[in-house]
């Protein structure tokens, strides 16, 4: 595959775009794709010293300070400034930041320090880089990527491409499902992982430009007006932060039953059942006995974590026999009489019930349509969230709380009204549903429609189909399984949606304009290609999937977009 140069991206001229809305993002896109493959090609071969060359290739080209720039200026965090309170808002601020990308004279300015609260009650430190420092964090994890893809953990599931939660949940029911599964479980906890990791060891073991990284990780942080040194560990709010943890844990898996067979011996390495599922710092190890991950287990894992400046908590990491079942990722895995059940936990559900309750009684006083806006949102992703265990039970009895909470809430609004009143005004029969917690409301066209609340008992039960351990997105021999494999989770996802759902199948998840791939990073914009100033209909016919930037380029020069043809 020929690499575009640099110096070359717009394919209708030999020179540099002098604009945003002239960049060409198709070829900016395949410039740092071919790069990335490349990347991970040198990484399966071990060869470091191409690797650090292609890296510092990727790092130094136009088109991936281009596509850094744009990814944090089109995410959720591209109205939260730093410390210096700089936002690129507009195209041209957005151009002249590419120039800005350099190694030379860089600086990093410290962290915003800013608190969000926990499930625990407690609140959670997040450090908020400025949009230059995001920005150069995007580039370089453009060239990090690919090594750390190639080089991961099978069942390593957290903050990569295509794996999820279920993932590792289904690698749970692959792991203790049977007869002859393992029984035991080291459910592990990190003490502080964020807060705690070794700089040295990360200077000395991330494949990075490494005089890049020591700047982010001692830039410090300002908290409360103070300025504060950072001796240790990695912000909790930067884009390169779980591409750093994830390096620092990689190799728990492998490592662990390479020691293993080492010590024990290859043939007893199946009888001991060992297997490491991971999502980011929470962990759980599967074995044979308890002994066994006591003994042999858990002080390899001390040792492991140990180099990396990291510890297990002694309250929170237990030795547990799936009889009693353990919690994971939001699941309680158990079996019962041989078999083995995940359900939400009781945890999760708590946690849940209490933000629908503070919801509801935050707005005694809201209209009816805005509460169902405010409540379908949550009751739709948690559901979908379960959706793939068994939670058609749990879903019943949140849908019964939920229910009297509503009916509290309106009766505290009518309180010399009945009960048959109140149930004529707020809820209704819909199809085959009764006592549909429903409004009326106005359609796009002015007509007259109903917003009625999301069911949760009607949420389907579909079981997750996992991706292999193996998979690696930079693969070019990968690369049809991980389309096939993303569309049939976009679609599922976007079940509620159906419309965006048809049209991202008949355009195969690509972009209409520049024809590369659109997932849940990336983001899409409904596009119609006969304006609807000029007369165009929202039927499917007039409308395409663009990524944002294309959708803003396309309207900037007056192009137009022809609607492909289903294959």
């Amino acid at each position: 595959m020929k690499v575009i140069d640099s110096n070359q991206i717009d394919s209708a001229s030999s020179h540099v775009p002098t604009d945003w809305a002239a960049i060409n993002w198709h070829l900016v896109q395949k410039n740092v794709r071919v790069m990335q493959i490349r990347l991970a090609k040198a990484t399966q071969e071990g060869n470091w010293r191409r690797v650090k060359s292609l890296q510092r290739w990727l790092t130094h080209s136009f088109s991936a300070k281009a596509l850094a720039v744009k990814r944090v200026t089109e995410n959720q965090g591209k109205r939260t400034a730093g410390v210096d309170q700089v936002l690129w808002d507009s195209p041209p601020q957005k151009y002249a930041a590419i120039a800005q990308l350099k190694k030379q004279r860089y600086r990093p300015l410290p962290l915003r320090r800013v608190h969000i609260p926990k499930s625990n009650g407690k609140m959670r430190p997040l450090g908020i880089p400025t949009m230059r420092d995001r920005a150069m964090q995007a580039l370089h994890l453009l060239a990090l990527d690919p090594v750390l893809e190639t080089v991961s953990d099978p069942n390593s599931y957290g903050f990569r491409k295509n794996r999820c939660t279920a993932d590792a949940m289904s690698q749970i029911f692959v792991k203790m499902s049977q007869k002859v599964s393992a029984e035991w479980v080291l459910d592990a906890d990190i003490e502080g992982f964020f807060d705690n990791i070794n700089h040295d060891w990360m200077i000395d073991n991330i494949c990075m430009d490494k005089s890049i990284l020591m700047k982010w990780l001692k830039a410090g942080v300002v908290d409360r007006k103070q300025l504060l040194a950072t001796t240790a560990g990695t912000p909790q709010g930067g884009i390169i932060s779980p591409a750093l943890a994830n390096w620092t844990l990689n190799g728990l898996e492998t490592e662990l039953i390479a020691h293993l067979g080492a010590k024990l011996g290859k043939s007893k390495i199946k009888g001991l059942k060992v297997g490491v599922i991971r999502y980011a710092d929470d962990f759980v190890v599967t074995g044979a006995s308890q002994e066994f991950l006591e003994a042999e287990v858990r002080p390899w894992i001390e040792a492991f974590l140990a180099q990396r400046g990291l510890r297990l908590s002694a309250a929170k990491t237990k030795i547990v026999h799936i009889d009693e079942g353990f919690d994971f990722l939001g699941w309680n895995f158990r079996k019962y009489s041989g078999k083995l059940l995940i359900k939400p936990s009781k945890k999760n559900v708590k946690t849940f019930y209490e933000k629908l309750r503070n919801v509801v009684s935050d707005n005694l006083g809201a209209k009816q349509v805005n509460l169902i806006g405010l409540l379908n949102p949550m009751l739709r992703g948690w559901s979908q969230y379960h959706s793939p265990v068994v939670a058609k039970e749990t879903f019943s009895r949140i849908d019964h709380l939920l229910f009297w909470r509503l009916m509290r809430w309106a009766k505290r609004r009518h309180p010399k009204k009945n009960a048959d009143w109140i149930r004529q005004r707020y809820w209704r029969s819909i199809g085959e549903r009764n006592w549909v917690f429903a409004a009326d409301t106005l359609t796009k066209d002015g007509d007259k429609g109903v917003m009625q609340m999301y069911s949760l008992p009607g949420t389907p039960i579909v079981r997750h189909k996992k991706i292999k351990g193996a998979y690696n997105p930079y693969d070019p021999e990968d690369e049809m399984y991980g389309e096939t494999l993303r569309q049939e989770r976009m679609l599922k996802n976007m079940s509620y949606r159906m419309e965006w759902a048809k049209l991202y199948a008949d355009q195969r998840g690509r972009c209409a304009h520049c024809g590369h791939e659109m997932d849940m990073d990336t983001g899409w914009h409904d596009h119609h290609i006969e304006y609807r100033v000029e007369g165009g209909s929202d039927a499917l016919g007039n409308r395409v999937l663009l990524h944002p930037n294309c959708h803003t380029q396309v309207h900037t020069l007056g192009l137009k977009v022809v609607k492909p043809v289903p294959e």
